[in-house]
C-alpha cells in the first residue's frame, strides 16, 4: 500500500478486466456516467487552452495523463478528440484490457500498468490529468492529490470526479447500487473514504493547486440517466490548475 495504491482495491478492479467495455456488465454505472463527464472535461479544457469548439479535435497537441484508467473509457474519447494520451493503471489485467480495446479502435494510446509515482521518477509532466472515480480508493487522498500535481505542467490542468460523504451517497452509493440494484459489486466503495468538496477543495489547495469548478452529476430514474448539474450530494467533478512557473 502506498499513497496512490491500495492492493486490495487493485486486485478486486483486476479480476473484473475483462468486463470493461460491456455497457450492460459490471462497469454499467461508468458508461452511464461518461456522458457528463466527459462533458465537463471538455468544458474544463476548452476553457482552460481556449481549443476551438467546433474543431473534429480540439484537444490536438494536448499531452494528457489519465490516472487510474481502468479499459480507456475516458483515454478513448479524449485520443479521438486530438489529444496525445497516458493512460495509467496499476493492474496490469487492466492494461492489457485498455490496450487490446484501443488496439481494436485503432487508436494511438500508450498505457502503462504504473502508479502516479513511477511516472514522476520518469520526470514526466503533462498539460491535463485527469482521475475520474480513483481518489476514493486510494489509502491517502492528500498524498495522491500531491502526486498528481507533480505531475502537471506549470498552468496545466486536473480534473478529478469522485462521490461525496452523505448520508445520501452512503444509501445511493453503496447500499443501492451495490446491495439493492447490483449495479455495482459489493464492497467496490469504502464510504469512509469518500469526499466532501470542502475537503478536496482543501487538499487541491495543500498540493498548491488552485481550484477552479465544481459541477455535480445527478441520476433521472424516469430517463435513466445521469446529467451535470448543481447537485453534488453524491458524484461531482472538480477541477483545478497549477500555477504558472
Amino acid at each position: 500500500m502506498t499513497g496512490s495504491v491500495d492492493n486490495v482495491e487493485v486486485a478486486r478492479f483486476a479480476a473484473l478486466a475483462g468486463e470493461w467495455w460491456d455497457p450492460r456488465g459490471k462497469f454499467r454505472p461508468l458508461h452511464q456516467i461518461n456522458p457528463p463527464r466527459l462533458a465537463f472535461l471538455r468544458e474544463q479544457i476548452l476553457a482552460h487552452t481556449g481549443g476551438d469548439r467546433l474543431s473534429a479535435k480540439p484537444y490536438s497537441g494536448l499531452e494528457i495523463l489519465d490516472v487510474g484508467c481502468g479499459g480507456g473509457l475516458i483515454s478513448e474519447p479524449l485520443a479521438r478528440l486530438g489529444a496525445n494520451v497516458t493512460g495509467i493503471d496499476p493492474s496490469a489485467e487492466t492494461i492489457a484490457a485498455a490496450r487490446s480495446h484501443a488496439e481494436d479502435q485503432q487508436l494511438a494510446i500508450s498505457y502503462a500498468a504504473a502508479t502516479t509515482e513511477d511516472i514522476i521518477a520518469q520526470q514526466r509532466q503533462f498539460d491535463c490529468v485527469t482521475a475520474l472515480e480513483v481518489i476514493e480508493h486510494v489509502p491517502d487522498a492528500g498524498a495522491f492529490l500531491q502526486s498528481c500535481a507533480a505531475l502537471m505542467k506549470p498552468g496545466a490542468l486536473l480534473v478529478l470526479s469522485t462521490l461525496n460523504r452523505t448520508v445520501k451517497s452512503y444509501a445511493l452509493g453503496i447500499v443501492a447500487a451495490e446491495y439493492l440494484l447490483g449495479w455495482l459489486p459489493k464492497g467496490t466503495h469504502q464510504w469512509r473514504r469518500f469526499i466532501a468538496p470542502a475537503e478536496l477543495r482543501e487538499m487541491l489547495t495543500a498540493a498548491e493547486l488552485t481550484p477552479l469548478a465544481v459541477r455535480g452529476i445527478s441520476y433521472d430514474p424516469l430517463r435513466d440517466e445521469w446529467r451535470l448539474g448543481s447537485d453534488c450530494d453524491v458524484n461531482y467533478l472538480f477541477s483545478a490548475v497549477k500555477p504558472p512557473a
